[in-house]
């Protein structure tokens, strides 16, 4: 990839995208459920560019939702409407009352609460409201807290318990259809036995539902399947898929995953070029145009990214490579090894496909930069980078009010 040439057509900082690396994912993942009834929904929170949903779309995926703007992405990009799913923990009366008039496949609930409310609206609608239900296994993922849905402590769906009653309430409301099953245990999941663990307990549920006549139609597994950004050992679709069918022996179901990071993380560049070093006493900072407000996870989670400076200098110190927001927070990563550079110099940082440019910000009234696709050797913009005037656009009309 010339990332000098992408830097010299669209500027820095920049996201790049590889279009053909997230079709070889999503092709390798939907072989793995080969002869199995199966719907791979894109988790369009992990990137929600409209030409990276298309993409996945023109190959056949649905989409999970967590908000009503991600399902009116999924609708522009031309995902069906009998492949989206509405997630998410906390959703407005608007928000159901627009999913049920845009007959997706189902409304993901979390609660009995919100069970009460989407009731309510269907009700109001004159409509029956498909649905499925969000169970926490109680099972511990391995992996970061922050990322983590499927403890007690996590605020994600509810116990076995309150799942079966939900059920039960659902199956008799002559306004809610009890279709679907979910679990999700987290993100980044580098370690199987949580995964199946958590499909068997999921999957005796169903077993369970079933005695008192109702019926699953669709088993949904989340996502979270771990990539690789550092020296991470990750499970094989072919393996994690193997898992879920030996718990589910004897249902007759439709299995859906909801992956995302696994699709695009690896797929993606961070692109931004140096201003200046500077040194404090002992500590070295390399200071580059792009910042948290484009980048988040690395002050968010101290995320690791691998990091490359693309210059031929052997000079090579620790330094922290940092950004211009005015936030000691704001830092790419922090005593790594790197060569001693200069004005202009180009850094990558990998692995930034997933939860990199949807969790952008305006923060220091910096704009949002631009996205580049590159599919079959060729660039292509897909979102050009926000103007000043783009910016303040909602609010200079006040101005003099």
């Amino acid at each position: 990839m010339n990332f000098q040439k992408l830097a010299d057509d669209y500027g820095t900082p920049l996201y790049i995208y590889n279009f053909d690396y997230m079709k070889e994912r999503f092709l390798e993942l939907k072989d793995a459920f080969r002869a199995r009834k199966s719907l791979i929904c894109y988790a369009i929170k992990a990137n929600s560019n409209l030409s990276v949903i298309k993409n996945f779309a023109d190959l056949g995926s649905g989409c999970d939702c967590v908000s009503i703007g991600e399902v009116r992405r999924a609708f522009k990009a031309g995902v069906p409407k009998y492949k989206i799913i509405f997630s998410g923990v906390g959703k407005r009366d608007d928000e159901i009352k627009e999913a049920l008039q845009k007959d997706i496949l189902l409304i993901n609930l979390e609660s009995e609460a919100e069970l009460k409310r989407v009731e309510e609206v269907a009700k109001e609608l004159d409509l029956k409201a498909r649905i499925s239900i969000r169970v926490n296994p109680n099972i511990d993922p391995k992996t970061h807290p922050y990322i983590s849905t499927g403890l007690h402590e996590n605020k994600f769906g509810v116990d076995i318990d309150t799942a079966k009653r939900m059920y039960i309430l659902a199956k008799n409301s002559p306004n809610l259809d009890p279709v679907g099953i979910h679990f999700h245990i987290g993100s980044q999941l580098t370690e199987l036995n949580p995964i199946k663990e958590a499909s068997e307990v999921v999957a005796n549920l169903v077993r369970e539902l079933k005695v008192i006549d109702i019926d699953i139609k669709f088993f949904d597994i989340g996502g979270g399947l771990g990539i690789v950004y550092d020296d991470e050992v990750t499970i094989k679709p072919y393996d994690y898929v193997q898992a879920i069918l030996e718990t589910i022996s004897g249902l007759d179901v439709t299995i859906m995953c909801e992956p995302g990071r696994f699709l695009t993380a690896n797929a993606g560049y961070f692109l931004t070029k140096v201003l200046y070093e500077k040194v404090n006493g002992d500590k070295r900072f390399v200071i580059v145009d792009g910042a948290m407000n484009d980048l988040l996870r690395p002050s968010l989670y101290n995320a690791y990214h691998k990091v490359e400076v693309l210059n031929d200098n052997k000079e090579f110190s620790k330094a922290n490579i940092v950004g211009p927001v005015c936030e000691s927070g704001d830092f790419f990563a922090k005593d790594i090894e790197v060569p001693k550079t200069s004005h202009d110099d180009l850094v990558v940082i990998h692995s930034a496909g997933a939860y990199g440019f949807t969790m952008a910000s305006n923060y220091n009234t910096r704009g949002r930069v631009a996205e580049v696709a590159i599919e079959d050797g060729k660039d292509r913009l897909i979102r050009k980078r926000e103007s000043f005037e783009d910016l303040i656009a909602l609010e200079k009309e006040f101005l003099e009010k």
